[in-house]
């Protein structure tokens, strides 16, 4: 299928095929990522691969309770990465040089999600479904852990991949119309009117959900951590 066509069809996909993810295929997935586009080309991430069953079975359990996650075939987690940098100049001895703040967190934030993107589409691309897991913010202090992160590295997403059973189809997850979303030169609140009525309801039942508050209480670790 062509790209806008795969963009049109893609959706979060939590069921998979036995069939493992071939090495030459990650690799390809992989190599699409890293030619995203990047602030100054500076590629302020890090791909972690998950291979080890123990830890795809603990982040199961860490990324709010998700069993699919540990039968994903092939788990990447995206991480903003200053750390690589930063040690880069310790060596040099430019020590000199303001420590990373939250506007490099952000930035590098935006570098991790198009390259995880860019992965998704890619990995379409040859017949892999994908699920993003943004719960893989929440439990700051276990992760830091599991994945042995330093400083100035936070992950920002995680994704599984994996090929859909034979005969899988599902519905389409409705999206709100385009002028929804969409404004002009300025910001100007629109009601969503009765499209976006269940979204809202939806949207707020997750809000207050325990999941959410823990996610909330861990991006303030990681924000202390990387100040």
């Amino acid at each position: 299928m062509n790209t806008l066509e795969l963009l049109a069809k893609r959706q979060s996909l939590r069921v998979y095929d036995d069939r493992p993810v071939p090495k030459d295929v990650r690799r390809t997935v992989l190599e699409a990522a890293i030619s995203a586009p990047t602030a100054g080309a500076l590629m302020l991430y890090a791909m972690i691969e998950i291979d080890d069953q123990n830890l795809k079975d603990e982040l199961a359990v860490t990324c709010d309770n998700q069993p699919f996650i540990a039968k994903a075939p092939w788990v990447v987690v995206f991480a903003a990465d200053y750390h690589r940098l930063w040690n880069d100049w310790e060596k040099q001895g430019l020590t000199s040089v303001r420590k990373p703040g939250a506007g490099d967190l952000f930035l590098a934030c935006a570098d991790a999600i198009i390259a995880a993107q860019t992965a998704v589409v890619a990995a379409g691309a040859m017949g892999l479904g994908s699920c993003y897991i943004g719960d893989i913010i929440e439990n700051a202090e276990r992760h830091i852990e599991l994945l042995k992160l330093p400083e100035y590295v936070f992950p920002a997403a995680m994704l599984c991949f994996g090929y859909p059973p034979e005969g899988f189809s599902r519905a389409m997850t409705p999206r709100l119309p385009l002028e929804t979303v969409l404004h002009k030169d300025t910001y100007s609140f629109k009601d969503q009117g009765d499209a976006g009525a269940s979204q809202s309801q939806k949207g707020y039942k997750k809000f207050n959900a325990e999941f959410s508050q823990e996610m909330t209480r861990s991006a303030e670790v990681w924000l202390k951590r990387w100040k």
